[in-house]
């Protein structure tokens, strides 16, 4: 039943009352829960988004049923659900329907919250870094993402009979390096301007780059005719293009960006511009037969360069704080960790899926702390481990693989555990190897 149908068949106050009671109480719950719980991940020394994530958990589909994504036919919580009817005077169905039909809406701030990520996440790639440790962090940058690519994505397919183009996602999901808790914890162990710490950020921006690529074929292949060679040479063609030109203009059009905010008034003007740039790239990119998260990376990548690039940052991580908390939250929400119940010998073949995954997640960026020339003398495990958490960059991939609908509840809760022990484990371990970084040499003073 759509809502004109509804609004005729009771009072429209009633109906206004009720969307706006289910449209506030998503995002209190939302932002309650998972603020409170970012902070708890936080005061631990963890990231934020594992409590992002595991708000998520605990009021969708695995926990209270407060945030239920429609698509997957489950029942809301009862006395939520009770609650808004007895509150706007309509009936239960009545706040069902209308809680579907504008579910919609709360992924679209989704979105604008994984866009906004991934712009940020571009405009923070410092392209000088990658240049400063030159083959070195390509070296590592390579080996960490072929490896994973090939092992996760063949491994599924042969060892777990996954159909190619869901192994291929998984695969996918574990090229990717956080850029930000890598350059968290090494900051805070006082090495990110060593050449370790040095190597690993370039590395890292150099892993996103070739991660988003490889994201936006895969996507596109996911939304169309599946996995053939010929598309996907077209596609891999296109998208290294479109990077390669949005490197190309965060040398010559970020200055006339900064040239137009020097002569721009109006209160508001970095944050309006900036956010025109992160639109045109998306709409490029789509354009261009691409996916959208590759304009918006490709759009912070442009303006990289610019002069003012931190009152950018400043102007977006609003916009990323809040948004994208909704869009972390919603791939938690989706989540069905019944298919993880070990006591369900159904769900044996999912968990060795998982712990498979781990393991590969895990090896394949160790091997890159060992993977390139030296005359210097290095910390290779310190390398190695510092490329290991995929964070924030493996829920984007999960949440599109999820979005696509490509990926089974198995294989979706697999790349979650392999999320969250990479986020886990990495913070921990290079805290464990660095505690005594007396061999560190500062690149930078």
């Amino acid at each position: 039943m759509s809502l004109p149908t509804l609004f005729l068949s009771s009072g429209a106050h009633e109906l206004e009352a009720a969307q706006t009671l289910i449209q506030a109480g998503q995002f209190v719950v939302i932002l309650l829960i998972a603020r409170a719980l970012a902070e708890l991940m936080v005061r631990l020394r963890l990231p934020a988004i594992l409590g992002e994530l595991v708000a998520g958990v605990l009021i969708g589909v695995s926990g209270l049923h407060l945030i239920q994504p429609p698509e997957l036919g489950g029942e809301l919580n009862s006395l939520a659900q009770g609650s808004i009817a007895t509150l706007a005077h309509v009936s239960s169905e009545q706040v069902r329907q209308i809680y579907a039909n504008t579910f919609p809406i709360l992924q679209g701030v989704a979105k604008i919250g994984l866009l906004s990520l991934l712009f940020l996440t571009g405009l923070e790639s410092e392209l000088d870094e990658l240049i400063a440790v030159g083959g070195q962090a390509i070296s590592v940058a390579l080996t960490g993402v072929i490896l994973p690519f090939v092992i996760g994505a063949f491994g599924l397919h042969v060892l777990f009979t996954v159909p190619m183009l869901p192994a291929i996602f998984a695969g996918a999901a574990m090229t990717a390096t956080s850029i930000g808790i890598t350059a968290s914890v090494l900051g805070e162990l006082k090495v990110l301007r060593t050449r370790e710490g040095q190597m690993v950020i370039g590395a890292a921006v150099l892993d996103d780059i070739l991660g988003i690529v490889i994201l936006a074929v895969v996507v596109a292949l996911a939304a169309g005719e599946g996995f053939t060679a010929g598309p996907v040479v077209k596609l891999v063609g296109a998208a290294s293009v479109f990077v390669a030109v949005a490197l190309a203009l965060s040398r010559t059009a970020a200055p006339a960006f900064d040239a137009l905010l020097d002569r721009l008034r109006a209160p508001g003007e970095v944050a309006v511009a900036a956010f025109l740039v992160l639109s045109l790239a998306c709409f490029a990119a789509q354009a261009f037969g691409l996916e959208a998260a590759l304009g918006a990376f490709a759009g912070g990548l442009i303006l990289s360069s610019s002069k003012r690039r931190e009152a950018i940052e400043k102007a977006i991580q609003p916009l990323v704080a809040l948004f994208a908390t909704v869009f972390f939250v919603l791939i938690g929400s989706s989540l069905n960790l019944a298919v993880l119940n070990p006591f369900n010998p159904a769900n044996h073949a999912g968990l060795l899926m998982a712990g498979f995954l781990l393991a590969a997640a895990l090896l394949s960026k160790l091997a890159a702390g060992w993977s390139y020339l030296s005359k210097e003398p290095t910390n290779r495990l310190a390398v190695g481990l510092a490329m290991i958490p995929r964070g924030e960059v493996g829920l984007i991939f999960l949440g599109l693989g999820s979005q696509s609908g490509v990926l089974g509840p198995s294989l979706e809760a697999a790349i979650l555990l392999m999320v969250i022990g990479t986020t886990f484990l990495a913070p921990v371990l290079l805290r464990l190897v660095l505690k005594d970084p007396v061999e560190a040499v500062e690149l930078v003073p």
